[in-house]
């Protein structure tokens, strides 16, 4: 049964085109390798920097680079799957000139904050578009693998869900981040969280500090703690450093799912020596019985960005019931985000010295 777990959505019988919005980095790196892997074509590209959407179009051999969002939408109309990918801060501005019930994909985050991602939320549904957010690590063959584990019964009920990483990111790759006053959980975590809402939904409340280290000093938070309120039944937690810098001997990178029946762990291979990254890997262990490794079908990164697209076009088509990152369900990720960061401001329960 677990050579048997379901890593990757199906394909769209009859794929749309893309219109790509917004020409960055993610676009060149992820996207556009993974539609070419699914067979869905890109048909045209629209940036505020034009000389950016035609060295896409050209390096991609992409037919139409379009001057204005507008343009775009003249021409090709619910025809086409829009796929956002720009700062979020902007979406606002972009979603409402879609057409009504327009299929739509938006890189994360849902906005810059859960009052951005509720006004991504309304517009939305006024506009009744078919949208939903890439949060792609819940698509990765691995946590496709891991959800599948859990709803077969393979871990019985869930007791515990840790993620752990103790891993170097050379934060001089990312320096749009040094303004940020949001960094590591708006950045990286958010990744986690919504991965871990995926498994088991969210919790009721959370309990959080994210706080910065002098060997990246430029930089709002890069360690995190977090605990997640799931009840007296089931134990969540998050421990995040990004600056070890003693090698790979001790590094991690790793969801630790157990049960009342047995355990699962997932390496994120893309955490180490980023970003070259390792294989990525899950592991699955009965109670009392020996470690297996199972296969996997592909990476985090590029064939997750394969399943949301695809669960946006099948559900357009009408050939899946509901999108598995939606609007709506990416709306509670960024409630959980918010929550995060409100709990930083919360005194600790202080010790009694007598």
């Amino acid at each position: 049964m677990i050579a048997e777990l379901k890593q990757s959505w199906p394909a769209p019988a009859v794929p749309k085109p893309v219109i790509i919005v917004g020409a960055g980095g993610i676009i060149r790196d992820a996207h556009l390798p993974a539609y070419a892997k699914a067979g869905i074509s890109v048909s045209g590209v629209t940036d505020v920097d034009a000389e950016r959407a035609n060295a896409l179009a050209s390096d991609y051999d992409i037919p139409a680079v379009y001057a204005t969002l507008a343009d775009a939408v003249a021409a090709n109309g619910t025809q086409a799957v829009y796929d956002i990918a720009t700062p979020p801060h902007v979406i606002t501005d972009i979603l409402p000139d879609l057409p009504d019930e327009a299929a739509v994909l938006i890189q994360k985050p849902m906005g810059a904050d859960q009052d951005q991602a509720r006004r991504i939320r309304q517009i939305c549904r006024d506009k009744k578009l078919k949208a939903a957010v890439n949060f792609q690590l819940r698509f990765s063959p691995m946590m496709m693998a891991a959800r599948d584990a859990i709803e077969k019964g393979l871990i019985g009920d869930l007791l515990e869900i840790e993620v752990h990483l103790n891993i170097f990111t050379p934060w001089d790759l990312f320096p749009f981040l040094i303004p940020m006053e949001r960094v590591e959980i708006a950045v990286h975590s958010i990744h986690y969280l919504d991965t871990i809402r995926a498994l088991a939904g969210s919790p009721k409340g959370v309990f959080a500090r994210s706080i910065s280290d002098p060997r990246a000093a430029d930089f709002a938070q890069t360690r995190t703690s977090v605990i997640l309120d799931y009840g007296d039944r089931l134990r969540g937690l998050m421990s995040i450093n990004h600056n070890h810098q003693c090698g790979r001997k001790f590094q991690s990178a790793w969801f630790r799912i157990e049960g009342t029946k047995g355990t699962l762990m997932v390496k994120l291979g893309v955490c180490f020596d980023y970003p070259n990254g390792e294989e990525d890997e899950l592991w699955y262990c009965p109670n009392g019985g020996d470690w297996q490794s199972v296969p996997l079908q592909g990476s985090w990164f590029i064939d997750a960005f394969m399943g949301t697209m695809r669960n946006v076009q099948r559900f357009d088509a009408g050939e899946d019931e509901q999108l598995y990152a939606s609007v709506e369900d990416a709306y509670e990720t960024m409630a959980l985000v918010e929550a995060c960061f409100k709990a930083m401001h919360v005194p600790p329960t202080a010790l009694e010295l007598d």
